[in-house]
């Protein structure tokens, strides 16, 4: 229990008197306050709310007594636990308490003069922590007063771009290798922390969770923006994310496993194994051998990655004999593809312009039916159109074009 003071601090008349005045003006209405003095007022509360926030740091930043005296770990969480916040909002508040009273006092003066908002300061005390240990304090206390001067102008979000380049500002002749070595810690942060994972979630997807380095998501941002444009809008517009999803799968699908390293003594290779009386039928299911082993597909998926993925098809008969590991004879052979590019321009589907280059080769008579891959059976299309080809939900006509018609079955 922390005693209650004898002799009132003035920080704490001001908190006494801040309470009674907000109580006197608890019950008014603000509607009927004209829309001029609405701004004037809500101005007013913003640098009042910076300046608060101030004091109340000021006071967090000296309480160390107190959480000694509370046996709490430090005044952070004395903190939270008083105020029914959370431990880390706690911690967050007091790291900054601590920067703005002992090191960044420039920031600290911006707030209480209501000029930096608490969301600003956190972002420059974080911007100049990002500056090297070994920097001139003088460039330091340059950098500081600059941000501190940029808030009246700039939110949270641009002054964190802001403090990325500060030094270009404050000291142009250090700069360039400070970035430098600033970009390499970063590289090598990314690399030390760079994770990818699977989480099967039983309903037919897996969440995929990834943390990788910049340069590698912008190449795989370009790689998947290539799958996802151009597309003729048809009918209502696909969301990014679901166009990248779908494009992120067409990119697995055009790996070339030849090219990949050696796994379990031979070449990278996803097993689709299927059986013939149900690679035949309408209805039916196929296990898939790779990395998620006792992942299950439809008949229909495993007969659409027969006509073009890298992927192995084992068709078993009754007894889990192998009839058929065929690849050579259900795959388009790198001239048939040229030859169909230059046929087909581009996607055969009426109205699609995907062009060719992003196009996959499918049998008009499905390979598992006993179609040829010759180019008379072949015709190119889009992975969009692809699927369609293979979903029974679809009906296709071939149009006296040689283009292709879907019609969603009733």
């Amino acid at each position: 229990m922390v005693a209650e003071p004898v002799h009132h601090h003035p920080l704490l008349d001001c908190a006494e008197k801040l309470e009674a005045e907000l109580a006197a003006v608890a019950d008014v209405p603000a509607v009927y306050l004209p829309a001029v003095e609405k701004a004037v007022a809500l101005r007013a509360f913003a640098r009042v709310e910076a300046e608060l926030t101030e004091a109340r740091l000021r006071i967090l930043a000296a309480a160390g007594d107190l959480a000694e005296a509370s046996a709490c770990r430090d005044a952070g969480i004395w903190l939270a636990n008083e105020t029914r916040t959370t431990r880390p909002a706690g911690r967050r508040d007091l790291e900054l308490a601590n920067a703005i009273d002992s090191k960044y006092l420039k920031v600290a003066g911006g707030m209480r003069a209501g000029a930096v908002n608490v969301d600003q300061a956190r972002v420059i005390v974080a911007a100049l922590d990002a500056l090297p240990a070994d920097l001139d304090t003088q460039v330091l206390a340059r950098a500081e007063a600059e941000l501190v001067a940029l808030a009246g102008q700039f939110d949270p979000t641009e002054l964190r771009r802001i403090g990325r380049k500060i030094l270009e500002v404050v000291a142009p002749e250090v700069a360039e290798d400070e970035e430098a070595k600033a970009l390499e810690r970063e590289e090598q942060r990314a690399r030390e922390t760079c994770s990818f994972r699977f989480k099967p979630q039983g309903d037919g997807t897996t969440r995929i969770a990834g943390l990788i380095p910049d340069a590698e998501a912008n190449r795989l941002e370009t790689y998947l923006n290539a799958y996802t444009s151009p597309r003729v809008a048809t009918g209502p517009v696909t969301p990014r994310h679901r166009l990248l999803g779908q494009a992120f799968c067409a990119l697995l699908e055009h790996l070339d496993p030849k090219k990949l390293p050696d796994h379990g003594g031979d070449a990278t290779t996803v097993i689709v194994t299927i059986d013939h009386t149900q690679l035949l039928s309408t209805l039916g299911a196929a296990d898939l051998l790779g990395g998620l082993d006792g992942s299950r597909i439809s008949a229909t998926e495993a007969r659409r990655l027969a006509c073009t993925a890298h992927i192995l098809p084992a068709v078993l008969g009754g007894k889990g004999e192998v009839l058929d590991l065929g690849r050579a004879r259900r795959l388009f052979s790198a001239a048939q593809r040229k030859a169909l590019r230059i046929r087909d321009r581009h996607c055969r589907a009426e109205g699609c312009s995907i062009p060719a280059p992003w196009c996959e080769a499918h049998h008009l008579k499905p390979w598992s039916q006993g179609g040829n891959t010759d180019l008379a059976d072949g015709i190119l299309l889009c992975n969009h159109h692809h699927h369609r080809a293979h979903d029974t939900r679809y009906e296709t006509q071939r149009l006296a074009s040689g283009d292709l018609r879907f019609h969603r079955r009733n």
